[in-house]
């Protein structure tokens, strides 16, 4: 009797060990990366076909550490790393806003490839930069040539005026453009809306006299913001429903010195500097989701990390959520109980917050990069296991027909499923599970998935029992397709 209860009790705590093992890495998890083009020489220094093999091994290496969507900077600043009718092409891409020769469209490269690596794929868009430097020189069939009025120099910067009507027009116009002619995401703004304050004050004197009314020019400044991004979102979901929009806003909303809301810290503040009412946006469903860029360290005097991770999950619960890691940042820093680093710790805090469902590193360059042995870390410990981007229902509360006809011949698993429509509910991915026994649990099990893909065929390597699902554009997962045996 004693042997048997002892063997019960292992038995207990090998289940424990297994259901903690499996309840570590979530099976739906955000794992985002900033691919930022502004100040990159590479791509204006690389042959076309060099650029392109530049981005695919990026994207290979982080499909490697476990990211599943990227976001490619699109429009830097009033430019354009794809065929736009409306700005040139960048600067950090070709020479005088030409377009690159032998002639490519990088966005469209890149939604192919992420895609067909079964990752999402982002459009990241700066709203109103034009200039990075005095000394830059904006080419030919600019807009500002066109309405030099339109824009506001701010210490030797060039910036659309947040102020007026036209501006945010031009803005939604290449939105939509976007979103109409590339099968992208989701949209996605970084933290940079009003400038950052520098030595003198935003030199917006005129349009106040002209639009500001009886308002304080704070609360002006923010309402010029606000009414962008609800034209944004109204546009995307009119043109696409599925596609989401996002901010990456600067990691502190206000300090609780300026407001009772706020969070304990002393530092810069978003809703007062960059006038960005984010908590606003969530609130009224401008957004999708919200990404705070919360890079400071644990233990910062004037930012700590975990304050502002509890703050946001308790105070931005109306959108999902995801926080913003610096990786130089995570790998530099030693952790409060002398650890070498603070990735562990920071990815503990956001999967046991119970409003926030993921990360995004900047910059992606460091993951692929392996800083400082970060992604080794990645794959072998902190995400090990493919996860799925989180659902988002409220924009489609169907989900997709299951794969059909699934069949194996050589080691290469093929099924049939319906092609897409133009419809929030067409399965554009698929997902690849593994299990040694077939059973329907293992559906829950993130160390069961084996891959996501856009295909409709997959070659195995190992023996077991196989079956897939679909996923929508909302990445809603349909039901299990038959199983399969593999030997």
């Amino acid at each position: 009797m004693k042997m048997q209860r002892l063997i019960t009790g292992i038995l207990l705590l090998a289940a424990a060990g297994l259901t903690d093992a499996m309840g570590s890495e979530p099976k739906r998890e955000f794992r985002g990366a900033w691919l930022n083009t502004i100040y990159r020489n590479e791509y204006s220094t690389l042959s076309t076909d060099k650029c392109k093999e530049y981005l695919k091994t990026q994207l290979d290496l982080l499909q490697k550490a476990g990211v599943n969507a990227v976001f490619f900077q699109a429009r830097p600043q009033s430019d354009a790393f794809y065929a736009s009718a409306y700005e040139p092409w960048s600067r950090f891409l070709t020479a005088g806003g030409k377009a690159p020769a032998p002639y490519w469209d990088p966005l469209e490269f890149m939604v192919k490839e992420a895609h067909a690596r079964g990752m999402e794929l982002h459009a990241w868009i700066n709203p109103y930069r034009v200039t990075s430097s005095s000394k830059q020189t904006l080419p030919k069939g600019h807009i500002y040539h066109k309405h030099p009025e339109r824009f506001i120099r701010y210490e030797g910067k060039l910036y659309f005026d947040p102020a007026l009507e036209e501006n945010r027009d031009f803005i939604v116009k290449v939105v939509c453009d976007i979103v109409s002619r590339y099968d992208i995401d989701g949209i996605h703004f970084d933290d940079y809306f009003y400038p950052y304050p520098g030595k003198t004050m935003f030199p917006d004197n005129d349009s106040f006299r002209k639009f500001g009314g009886k308002m304080n020019r704070g609360d002006w400044r923010r309402k010029n913001v606000d009414m962008l991004i609800e034209a944004v979102y109204s546009s995307i979901h009119k043109v696409k429903p599925w596609v989401r929009f996002g901010v990456s806003p600067f990691g502190i909303w206000r300090n609780k010195k300026s407001d009772s809301r706020g969070s304990d810290t002393a530092g810069l503040e978003n809703y007062d500097s960059l006038y960005a009412d984010v908590l606003l946006w969530a609130e009224k469903g401008w957004v999708d989701y919200l990404i705070p860029q919360l890079y400071w360290e644990r233990g910062h005097r004037l930012a700590d990390y975990d304050i502002l991770v509890k703050w946001w999950n308790d105070c931005a619960p109306d959108c999902q959520l995801y926080i913003g890691q610096d990786v130089n940042r995570c790998m530099d820093k030693t952790d409060l109980d002398g650890g070498n680093n603070q990735l562990h710790s920071k990815l503990d805090a956001c999967r046991k917050a119970d409003n926030i469902q993921g990360v995004c590193w900047w910059p992606a360059y460091s993951v692929s990069g392996n800083y400082k042995g970060v992604s080794d870390i990645l794959q072998k410990d902190c995400q090990q296991y493919k996860a799925l981007v989180p659902e988002y229902s409220g924009l489609c509360s169907e989900r997709p027909a299951p794969p059909c006809d699934l069949r194996e011949t050589s080691r290469v698993l093929r099924w049939e499923c319906r092609e897409p429509e133009g419809k929030s509910n067409d399965a554009v991915r698929f997902v690849v599970y593994r299990t040694e026994s077939g059973d329907k649990d293992e559906l829950d099990n993130p160390a069961s998935i084996i891959a996501v893909t856009d295909a409709r065929e997959y070659t195995v390597s190992a023996s077991g029992v196989y079956f897939v699902t679909s996923l929508n554009r909302v990445n809603a997962e349909s039901e299990s397709s038959a199983k399969i045996r593999v030997k």
